[in-house]
């Protein structure tokens, strides 16, 4: 009698670790399909209180709280009080960080809504904006001043700052790499619009031309905002390689410059690369600088040493700031030059990326 009414009892409960569990990729569909949900919605919204703008940050925003109920109902039902309450814990980390990426998912949005446009159409890319009254004109003088002035800025700066990083890593030794350290960490918080004073002071005092304007003093002034990153970024990558290998190398009789040279450097090659890049990233859409020693113009000016050079912030500035009668032009340039300057940071983060992979070390098994 008792077996039996034991038996019966086991048969009653429910064993938690034997419960159903959902099928592979529902956690992707169910945050997809609520965002989809709310697009619809608050498309709907749009429509009927005839709102010109697409709020996708709200849209993203609520999508992902249903997501949230959603999936811990689901996971009730179907896996048990355990799993759903893990499924609720790991859904609210992942709602905070897409909380956190809704200012650049509001910024992407925008600039592309605004700027694809005029971007797409075959003469922002082929005209300048010399002689222009009209609705037509182009980034390409821009564009041209843009990669002049960021590749001399990047001859300046890479060497100096690799090398600067390679001395404090390898041979820095006492007061001089103290003061060395310190005056790099006071370069780093240098504003930029003091950059182009320093650049523009510099030229005007050596060629004794009060109204000197060209691409080179904006790279001269670019190469102060990039030097200190390159140095910090490249000097903590020359920490993460293992002494273990300098050691071998010394063993082996290899001198330390050929050690650095063949070891160091190719080990933190992958590193280094990605610093360059946020480096170039951070100066490639500065524009007080620019604005002071390079100057505007609505020309093609291909001299890097001589006269004005336009740059594709300055372009997105004087855009906005000197609008023409026909408004909506101005505007729809400067989203689509904002769009293009994306697009090139974009670009130089996936060759970043290729370069790393090419040249990190092969390691075998």
């Amino acid at each position: 009698m008792s077996a039996q009414t034991a038996t019966g009892a086991n048969v009653g409960i429910a064993n938690s670790l034997t419960t159903g569990k959902l099928p592979r990729g529902s956690v992707w569909m169910v945050l997809l399909g609520s965002w989809v949900l709310m697009s619809i919605v608050f498309l709907l919204v749009k429509t009927a209180t005839g709102a010109k703008d697409f709020n996708i940050v709200a849209a993203i925003f609520l999508g992902t709280v249903l997501f949230d109920v959603l999936i811990y109902v689901l996971s009730l039902l179907v896996e048990g009080v355990r799993k759903a309450t893990d499924r609720l814990i790991t859904s609210l980390v992942s709602t905070a960080f897409i909380v956190a990426l809704l200012p650049l998912i509001s910024l992407l949005y925008t600039v592309v809504a605004n700027g694809l446009g005029r971007m797409i159409e075959p003469s922002f890319f082929s005209q300048s904006m010399r002689n222009v009254t009209d609705a037509s004109g182009g980034v390409v003088h821009a564009l041209y001043g843009t990669i002049e002035i960021t590749l001399a800025a990047t001859i300046i700066s890479v060497p100096i700052g690799l090398l600067t990083s390679i001395y404090l890593v390898e041979y820095g030794r006492g007061w001089l790499a103290r003061i060395i350290t310190f005056l790099v960490d006071v370069m780093t918080g240098i504003p930029s619009i003091v950059a182009g004073l320093f650049a523009f002071s510099l030229f005007a005092l050596i060629t004794n031309n009060p109204g000197y304007r060209s691409g080179f003093g904006g790279a001269v002034a670019l190469s102060v905002l990039m030097i200190p990153i390159v140095v910090r970024s490249s000097e903590e990558m020359l920490k993460l390689v293992p002494n273990e290998l300098r050691e071998a190398s010394f063993a082996l009789g290899v001198p330390k410059w050929l050690t650095v040279l063949k070891i160091v450097i190719p080990t933190a090659l992958p590193g280094i690369t990605t610093g360059v890049t946020l480096a170039i990233a951070r100066v490639i859409g500065e524009t007080a600088p620019l604005l002071i020693i390079a100057g505007t113009t609505a020309s093609m000016n291909l001299n890097l040493f001589s006269d004005r050079m336009m740059s594709v912030p300055v372009f997105v500035y004087m855009q906005y700031a000197a609008q023409g009668a026909d408004q909506n032009a101005f505007v729809s340039r400067a989203w689509a030059a904002a769009l293009t300057l994306i697009l090139i940071v974009m670009a130089l983060n996936l060759i970043a990326r290729l370069v790393a992979r090419i040249f990190s070390p092969k390691l075998g098994r």
